[in-house]
């Protein structure tokens, strides 16, 4: 049986709240399939920035990095801010240092959470791009200005092929368990010089991957579609600005950023997050909604199983699914989706719904 060494980031605000939530999932998990996991915690925050000027370094992050996964609660307050007036967090120079170019963002809407929009069915993953983009020059030298202020944009060919490698990989694994095995690029090559090359690469990866269906669409069009008719989509891929803003869409549509999981990987690192914010506003007070990160955490195992050839750890992070499902299905259910559970009531809920260990599951474990 396998060990796992998993790096955990509580970070700001409701993190430590949903990191707490999602750890003691896996702790019964632990007494109850006999998965093995060893955390060791730091503290990278932005409140830490803002006591002592500490942030996280390479060093730093080297040392993450020899950990199987990361579990990141969520960082950043509204008043901590850099020299240049942005937000501090360590997600960003995470994903540069290790290189997590994927971020995999999977939306369902779940029996017993509204829908703002009609729709019978909803089960869809978007896939952002996370060290370029619209992000690729935030390291550029920066010249303090009340009178103008530019950002890039950069695609690459290398990081395109990557990308797109992994959506037609993951259609083709979801199709497996009853999606269309599709893929839908999102871009703006109409307008952008650096989307036309993303565009062709694009057609590129789908002519290799004759087997899975794929479709493009401006973003702008393509993100009214996904509100008018979200059933059209099973994978969706944009580059990194693009990503970020459809992929809350898509959380809207499921009943919001509390039911929205993600992780950050490249092909050895994963960081496994909600992908709401730290929400300071409600830090402490027993309301967060936890199902985001237990997801996470339960993405964190599936992604191990496949990597490590671990079938213990597929197996419980299908468990895990299966009792967040049942506990939205019958409640309780956290007031962001209508019901009035405290953070700890819904993480017992889930616990006390975790299949029982039974002698097929056992087999299954062994």
């Amino acid at each position: 049986m396998t060990r796992y060494n998993i790096s955990v980031i509580p970070g700001d605000g409701i993190g430590p709240e949903v990191i707490n939530a999602a750890t003691t999932v896996l702790d019964a998990c632990q007494n109850h399939y006999g998965l093995e996991l060893d955390y060791t915690f730091h503290d990278f925050s932005a409140d830490l920035y803002r006591r002592t000027g500490r942030k996280i370094t390479p060093a730093d992050m080297d040392e993450i990095g020899t950990s199987d996964a990361v579990l990141f609660g969520a960082m950043g307050l509204p008043d901590v801010r850099t020299p240049e007036g942005l937000e501090l967090g360590a997600q960003v120079e995470m994903r540069a240092h290790y290189g997590l170019f994927a971020s995999l963002r999977p939306v369902r809407l779940y029996e017993g959470v509204t829908s703002p929009v009609k729709a019978d069915s909803i089960d869809m993953l978007v896939i952002r791009e996370t060290t370029e983009g619209m992000f690729a020059g935030l390291n550029d030298k920066h010249e303090p200005s009340d009178e103008t202020a530019s950002d890039r944009m950069t695609i690459t060919r290398a990081t395109s092929e990557k990308l797109f490698d992994v959506a037609f990989a993951q259609a083709r694994a979801r199709r497996e368990r009853g999606t269309p095995g599709h893929v839908t690029l999102l871009h703006k090559s109409n307008a952008l010089r650096s989307n036309v090359l993303l565009e062709k690469v694009f057609d590129e990866v789908a002519a290799r991957n004759t087997d899975i269906g794929s479709a493009k669409y401006y973003i702008d069009a393509g993100s009214m579609h996904m509100v008018m008719d979200p059933s059209r989509f099973d994978v969706v891929v944009s580059e990194n600005i693009f990503g970020d803003i459809v992929s809350e869409i898509a959380a809207g549509l499921v009943g919001g950023l509390g039911v929205a999981p993600s992780a950050d990987v490249s092909l050895t690192h994963g960081v496994f997050q909600p992908s709401h914010g730290s929400a300071p506003d409600i830090a402490g007070q027993d309301v967060a909604n936890p199902i985001a990160m237990i997801l996470s955490a339960a993405m964190m195992l599936t992604w191990l199983g496949e990597r490590r050839d671990d079938q213990r750890c597929t197996i419980v992070a299908e468990h895990i699914q299966t009792a967040v499902r049942t506990t939205l299905a019958s409640g309780p259910r956290p007031r962001d989706l209508g019901g009035s559970a405290p953070t700890r009531e819904v993480v017992e809920a889930i616990i006390s719904n975790l299949p029982a260990s039974d002698a097929a599951t056992s087999e299954g474990l062994k």
